[in-house]
This record gives C-alpha cells, structure tokens and sequence, in this order.
C-alpha cells in the first residue's frame, strides 16, 4: 500500500524567519508575509496592524538603506505571551540609523519617526560583522502600572 505523507505542522510557530532580497517588491513581500503569520495567532486587537507597519518600515529601510547587491535581508517575528518582536537584518552594519527630524519639503526620511510611535521598544544590534540589527517590540499584554512609552533603548545610535 502506498500512502502519502503530509508535511504540515500540527500547530503554527511562534517564530517567523525570511531572508528576501533587497529590493522593494521584497520590502513588501516582507510586509505579506508578516500579516498573514500575525494573523494565524489571535493577537490582542490592533497589533496585527500595527506590526504591519512596522515590518513595512524596517523592511524598506533595509531594502534601501542596508542594500548591497547579493547580500539578503533577513525578517525575524517572535511571539511570546507578553511580547512581539519584530527583528531585520541587513549587511549595512557600518551604516546604523539615525532618527533625524525631516525637513517640511522632504518627501521621506519620517520613517524612524514612525517606528518610534508605533513601537513600545525598539533599537539597533550591530553583529556579527558586517550586519546590523534594527528591531522593535510591541507589548501584547497590558502593563500592570502605567508606563511611559520607553521609545529608544538597547544602544541606538
């Protein structure tokens, strides 16, 4: 008799990892992809939309600002019960983001801007040479005590 096997999962993973080329059909393939891992999960209401964001954010600053032709990006999601971490890696580690206020005619550069009020943490890894990570966290669950938002930690430059 000849059956057939089946390589489905039992049940969906936490943890989401893609590497994509650095381009900007890829930045939002990055964004697809996140929202339809998101969505397999039944995440408090808004954070799907809001990861959505900033997986579109991360992802187009690497696509642009980390690109080096041949070299992927790598989009990371990890789920925890309290957090969502949303991780992108590129390999631009000499060149780390800076949040800078945009002038009134500039038609980009807001986009850290963003991550930072989307985001309850957010920051940059550098390493293993030459990459650089750029993550940000969202918290899943309700603080017990009001806290401000803590914005930039973790050795932004």
């Amino acid at each position: 008799m000849n059956q057939e096997k089946s390589t489905q999962l039992r049940s969906p993973t936490r943890h989401f990892n893609v590497l994509l080329s650095p381009t900007p059909r890829s930045a939002r393939l990055a964004r697809l992809l996140a929202t339809e891992w998101l969505r397999t999960w039944d995440l408090p209401h808004g954070i799907t939309e809001t990861a959505e964001h900033l997986v579109a954010e991360l992802a187009a600053n690497a696509a642009t600002h980390g690109r080096l032709p041949g070299r992927d990006f790598r989009l990371a999601l990890h789920a925890t019960t309290d957090v969502l971490r949303i991780e992108v890696t590129d390999t631009r580690g000499d060149d780390l983001p800076r949040r800078q206020p945009p002038s009134t005619e500039a038609v980009s550069g807001r986009g850290l801007l963003l991550v930072e009020a989307l985001a309850d943490r957010w920051g940059v890894a550098r390493g293993p040479v030459p990459r650089k990570t750029v993550w940000a966290e969202l918290r899943l669950q309700k603080p017990e005590h009001d806290e401000p938002c803590s914005g930039a930690t973790g050795g932004l430059f």
